[in-house]
């Protein structure tokens, strides 16, 4: 599921295409024109192409959605810049097998905007974090986190790219070792053995 350039799709698929790949992407999902679309349809990859604005409110586009994703018969929902918050019909189809990856090491600076935050906040370090996904914002279990250092002089633009660059390895390595290990949720931990 994505939203925007696509970059984290396209390490997800870079790794699908591997030769001893341990998953492979079923349907691509997105919720506007974006570069992930055109990745899709590129790509052969089943399109669903579901906007908000197309349903009379969010809970009748949250339960289509669930729906349609469905009919794809996934293992594992990812969202890569998937940037919709996922309803309760959703999550009660697919909870604790939706991964979400994050540009920011939660539980600090979740939300949209989690680069600029961590920016304005001072801190010296971020990362990315890949977890499950709950009916929270960016609140479900922690899979991994990578750190990545802040640069005096530091953009929201040059962080970000630094970042994603870190943000999807680990979610193509989360992603392969959910499918091939499996995930073992203790409370707010989560493990992969």
């Amino acid at each position: 599921m994505a939203s925007g350039t696509g970059s984290l799709l396209e390490s997800l698929l870079r790794r699908s295409d591997a030769p001893d790949a341990a998953y492979r992407v079923a349907a691509i999902v997105v919720d506007r024109d974006c570069r992930a679309a055109d990745i899709s349809r590129e790509s052969g990859i089943q399109l669903i192409d579901c906007r908000v604005a197309a349903y009379p409110d969010r809970a009748a586009w949250d339960a289509d959605l669930a729906a349609r994703v469905g009919a794809a018969e996934p293992e594992w929902v990812v969202t890569a810049g998937f940037m919709k918050i996922l309803g309760p019909a959703f999550l009660s189809r697919f909870g604790g097998r939706v991964v979400n990856s994050h540009p920011a090491l939660l539980p600090s600076f979740p939300g949209a905007h989690g680069v600029a935050d961590a920016l304005a906040h001072g801190v010296k370090v971020t990362g990315a974090t890949v977890h499950l996904v709950d009916d929270g914002v960016d609140t479900g279990p922690i899979l991994a986190q990578e750190v990545v250092a802040i640069r005096v002089d530091d953009t929201e633009d040059s962080l970000h790219e630094r970042i994603k660059s870190v943000e999807r390895i680990l979610l193509a390595d989360v992603v392969t070792d959910l499918v091939t290990k499996g995930v073992v949720i203790d409370g707010r931990k989560a493990i992969i053995p």
